[in-house]
Order: C-alpha cells, then structure tokens, then sequence
C-alpha cells in the first residue's frame, strides 16, 4: 500500500495523483497497487491533520477521495469539506479523472447536487452488490461479474445526483456507484479494501466493533476465507480500470 507522510509525494513516471485522507486508518489499499503498476506520482494529503488542499486540479490529473468515520454533511468538525467539493467540482470541470470512495462518494453526490441520506443504509462486511446494465457496460466494471461480494462499511448513502449516470446498487443502498461525466466515479463500497486491509481495519477498530458489530473479530477470517479470493480480484480489476481512465 502506498504510504507517506502527509503533504509528501511518492515519486513516479508520468501521472499525479492526489489522494485525499479524510479519516486516520485509511489508505489506497488495490487503488495504491493499481497506481504503483503504472509508476504514478502519487500526492497524499491528510487535510483532517491540518494539510492544505491545492487551490485548483491544475497541477492533478486525477483525485481519490478516501472514506471515514465522519458523514458527508460534518463540516462543523470538518470545515475543509466545502473546499474540498469546489476541488472536485474544478476536477470534474477540467474532465480529470476523480474517485470517490464509500464517504468520498457521499461527498462527490454532495459535489454535484445529491441528497445526502445519514443513517439510512448501514452495511457491513462482504455483501452482495449488482450492476446495472449501464454498470455492466462501464469501461470501470468491464469484465467483472454482473453481481458479486465486495467490502462495505458505512451507514450513509445518497440520492443520485441530477445528470449522474447510475452503475450499481444493493439490497440496501440503491446507489451503490454512480459516474459523473467521463471519469469522475462515486463508488459507495470498498473495492480498495483486500483481506489485509480488511484484518487492518478489524485490529485498528476492535473495541468499536465489539460494541457495534459483536461478533465480528471471531467470524471474520471465516468470512475473510470465503469471500475475500474473488473480492479481492474484483477488487483490484476496478482499481485497475480506473487508473486505465486518467
């Protein structure tokens, strides 16, 4: 996984990338593996730990916005949120590739005009998520299975935002990916998150899980074993597909 300390780049042939960290834990995950593969320059910024946000995508060819514990609508604790939606929404104007993942995706709906929903669709673990036949036919998804288990971890979900083109959903969250023009993609789940991040993830939040999802610290490699093999190569095929469209 690609790690640095914040505001410091990782050095590579051709592409920049910025990566926004909006929650302490989070990481790129298949998203770093897919960026190292092509030698990306990748700039990492904590703006939560007081990094500065660039002014403009000028110097970017493309943004992931990583997920966290927060909602999409706490700009009282997270005040650098309305910037970071006029960043994207330059991202988006420029027609430079964007990611938004799980909370980066609820803030990319809220970017471009979506509702967001706090508490409506809790999911957990590896669920089941199915594309629609506009999802099937995305160069994002191409070659992947129409329905599979994938990571989630979130509460919140989303209504589409006026114009976006709608590519996958759930039993519980109808929005589960949506495109924005050519290349910007709000992906609610955690195709990024591979077993090892996942057992991370578990380790790094055990006493919340103990109290919020009981049980899980025991189950999860029995989970992690049955499902985890075909996530992570889904997975990484997105992330992969992606870093194809900057």
């Amino acid at each position: 996984m690609i790690a640095a300390r914040p505001g410091e780049y990782i050095r590579g042939a051709g592409m920049r990338v910025l990566t926004i960290e909006n929650y302490r834990g989070t990481g790129l995950g298949q998203v770093g593996t897919a960026l190292a593969e092509v030698g990306a320059e990748v700039d990492i910024r904590r703006p939560y730990l007081g990094d500065p946000l660039p002014a403009d995508a000028a110097s970017h060819d493309a943004v992931v916005i990583l997920g966290g514990g927060q909602n999409a609508l706490a700009d009282d604790a997270h005040p650098y949120f309305p910037a970071l939606l006029d960043l994207a929404r330059d991202f988006a104007e420029r027609d430079r590739a964007m990611l938004g993942i799980c909370l980066g995706s609820q803030l990319l709906a809220r970017a471009f005009g979506g509702t967001n929903l706090i508490g409506a669709a809790p999911e957990f673990a590896w669920c089941e998520v199915s594309l629609s036949e506009t999802g099937a036919a995305d160069p994002m998804f191409a070659g992947i299975p129409s329905t599979f288990r994938i990571f989630q971890w979130h509460d919140d979900t989303f209504t589409l935002p006026p114009g976006a083109v709608h590519l996958a959903s759930s039993s519980t969250a109808e929005n589960q990916a949506f495109r924005v023009g050519r290349a910007a993609y709000g992906i609610q789940f955690h195709f990024e998150a591979d077993r090892p991040v996942v057992r991370r993830w578990t380790e790094d939040n055990r006493d919340h899980l103990a109290l919020h999802r009981p049980g899980w610290a025991e189950r999860m490699e029995e989970e992690a074993a049955r499902h985890g093999p075909a996530a992570d190569a889904t997975g990484l095929a997105i992330a992969r597909a992606w870093v194809s469209l900057i």
